[in-house]
């Protein structure tokens, strides 16, 4: 086997810019690929080298196989890093690299071929006598044999694709009237996802955590457990909120919990870095998921309290070298908490949003801080990937101390243009239930009124320091208010605005007593009591920290609110830009409230239009296949009546 010296990252984002970053540190250059999309993305601005592979969507490039065992041979590289996502548990990705000549830092073919069908992983597991959790693992997949299935086990059910992860192919069904339609809707999001349809069932267990086991394994049959994670905080079945150790683990828990993961990755030779995923229930029994042939997402927290960096391992037990330490030799050292920043809209059922990085700014790094993202300000985030920006990784040498670090991480961020998840994140990391660590995958359901409250009319006292700090960033030469520049030092006259944020719009008037900007600090001041708020000026926009949101405050624009509201009447929008996959309606059909109408996928996952009131369908303005903007309407519905 040649020396490595040039690694190409078959992926995009933050992981691909992790990866390139331990990749550096070891002396070796850096191939990235990228889509056309991507073309100026920061993991392609940040490596050696870069690959175009041609297309937007994921289908037209980073799962292109032979664009990819191109794109090493081309750039000279001898190895290939499949990141997550993407082909990253593909096992005839792994085969095409091996017979290229080329190095796979992942798991072996055989291994993602055992672990890579849920269902035939439950299968090996049960032999191996791991417990499961009741469900059907079956090859028959018609509506019939699944509903007999759920039948047996009870409802509510789960289900699952059984060649997926993140979320995707994933639906909880309550009751048997929504089975055919939640299994319809699955089976198409798994096929457009990993490219197999194929769907699991198991019965939904109330209350569990989500424990998981981080093994690494080498090619001298060794492996080792690297203590667990708790990922228990979801929504819509994706990871939220992560951290390591779990809290209340006992020592016998993880060395039952390590020996079994172990177990089964020695079952089936495995090698490299891979994760066993539990279900965890209150009396303590545990219940196995499913593996997963990669490095995960959520790893972070696992190098935090280990001092160990898995993707130099990936490298160098690719390589051949043996793992340099023993079981007994594995660190826990203090707490870690890592929490996932989306693009997406917490208030509109966690909706992927889209858009332009108008602001974005991390936190400032120091000892037991880390970020890893995959974005820079003025960066755009488009329809066809995962809305992932980053993560904000905090340790401690205990949970609250991380859990503090994490809140001034949070409180540092600053991110404008585009709806994201980070108000929301506060939110959950300064609950009490959390602070408790009162987990399990219930945690975001039964908070929801605290963690997502309904916005209201934003107060008098707001749009007097959104006024303020709206003229006060204007630049000398800028404005109607060019000539009223003395009233950033000493507010001598009253000037009045009209502004809009999230929605709303107000005329305002300032006096001499309004809040003063100090650089990029508005300092505002309520019964004797000062403090000061984020507000930077970018593109022509304010963005005001606010109630533990950044609100972005301009001018009102007429003739644009009246196109909006035009663009809404009569109309059913797209939520987001997207592709529509299905139009399940004609003109002239009558429907009733809440009929689904148009299915839009974007960003991986599947959105159902749904009628709000019976009516009857007066115009389509969409096709299967067709790309549509955010905004654009999709169905014309004329109310009954």
């Amino acid at each position: 086997m040649s020396t490595l010296t040039t690694l190409l990252v078959a992926n995009r984002g933050e992981i691909a810019c992790r990866v390139m970053r331990t990749a550096k540190a070891m002396g070796l250059t850096t191939v990235a690929v990228h889509s056309a999309t991507d073309r100026d993305a920061r993991h392609s601005r940040e490596a050696d080298i870069r690959v175009d592979l041609g297309g937007s969507k994921a289908t037209d490039s980073y799962l292109k196989i032979d664009k990819l065992i191109a794109a090493a041979q081309a750039s000279g590289a001898q190895a290939i890093h499949p990141g997550y996502g993407f082909l990253s548990e593909n096992a005839g990705f792994a085969r095409a690299i091996e017979a290229a000549g080329l190095i796979f830092l992942g798991a072996p073919a055989s291994a993602i071929d055992a672990m890579g069908s849920k269902s035939a992983a439950k299968a090996l597991m049960e032999t191996a006598g791991v417990p499961l959790v009741p469900g059907y693992h079956g090859e028959a997949q018609d509506l019939e044999t699944f509903r007999a299935a759920c039948e047996r086990i009870g409802y509510p059910v789960l289900l699952k694709a059984t060649a997926g992860g993140g979320g995707k192919g994933m639906k909880v069904v309550e009751e048997v009237s929504q089975l055919a339609e939640a299994l319809a809707s699955a089976q198409r999001e798994a096929l457009s996802s990993f490219g197999n349809g194929q769907m699991l069932v198991e019965k939904y267990l109330l209350k569990p955590r989500h424990v998981e086991i981080q093994v690494f394994a080498d090619q001298h049959g060794h492996c080792l457990y690297l203590n667990e994670r708790d990922c228990s905080i979801q929504r819509r079945h994706q990871k939220v909120v992560e951290e390591a150790p779990a809290p209340g683990l006992s020592v016998e828990q993880r060395k039952a919990m390590g020996e079994a993961a172990v177990r089964a990755a020695q079952a089936i030779g495995y090698v490299g870095a891979g994760t066993v995923e539990f279900l965890l229930d209150a009396r303590g029994e545990f219940f196995f998921m499913e593996m997963n042939t990669r490095l995960q997402v959520e790893h972070p927290v696992t190098e935090a309290i280990t001092g160990l960096d898995l993707v130099a391992w990936q490298i160098r037990v690719a390589q051949g070298e043996a793992l340099p330490i023993t079981q007994e030799q594995v660190p826990l050292i203090g707490h870690a908490i890592e929490v996932r920043l989306y693009a997406e809209d917490p208030a509109n059922d966690f909706l992927p949003a889209t858009g332009h990085l108008a602001l974005y700014r991390e936190s400032a790094p120091s000892p037991g801080r880390r970020v890893d993202s995959g974005v820079e300000q003025g960066d755009s985030v488009s329809p066809f990937y995962d809305p992932m920006l980053g993560k904000l990784i905090a340790w401690g040498e205990d949970r609250e101390q991380a859990r503090l670090r994490l809140l001034a991480m949070l409180d540092e961020f600053a991110i404008g243009g585009l709806k994201t998840n980070l108000g929301f994140l506060r939110r959950i990391i300064g609950h009490p239930a959390f602070a408790a660590a009162e987990l399990d995958t219930g945690f975001i359901p039964r908070y929801q009124n605290e963690l997502l409250p309904v916005p209201g009319e934003l107060s008098d006292e707001f749009w007097q320091a959104a006024a303020s700090a709206f003229i006060q960033s204007l630049p000398a030469e800028e404005g109607p208010w060019a000539d009223k520049r003395g009233f950033r030092a000493g507010l001598p006259a009253e000037v009045s605005l009209h502004l809009s944020c999230n929605g709303q719009d107000r005329l305002v008037t300032l006096a001499a007593e309004a809040p003063q900007l100090r650089g990029e600090q508005l300092l505002v001041e309520q019964q004797g009591v000062r403090r000061s708020h984020l507000a930077v000026r970018s593109e022509g926009t304010v963005f005001l920290r606010w109630g533990g949101e950044m609100q972005g405050v301009t001018l009102f624009d007429p003739i644009a609110a009246v196109e909006a509201n035009q663009s809404h009447q009569g109309g059913l929008t797209a939520p987001m830009n997207g592709s529509i996959v299905r139009v399940l309606v004609e003109v002239g059909q009558n429907v009733e409230a809440g009929t689904q109408l148009v299915v839009l996928e974007a960003m991986k996952m599947e959105h159902s239009i749904r009628a709000p009131q019976a009516g009857v369908v007066k115009a389509l303005f969409c096709q299967e296949g067709e790309m549509v903007a955010e905004g654009c309407a999709l169905v014309e519905l004329e109310a009954n009546g």
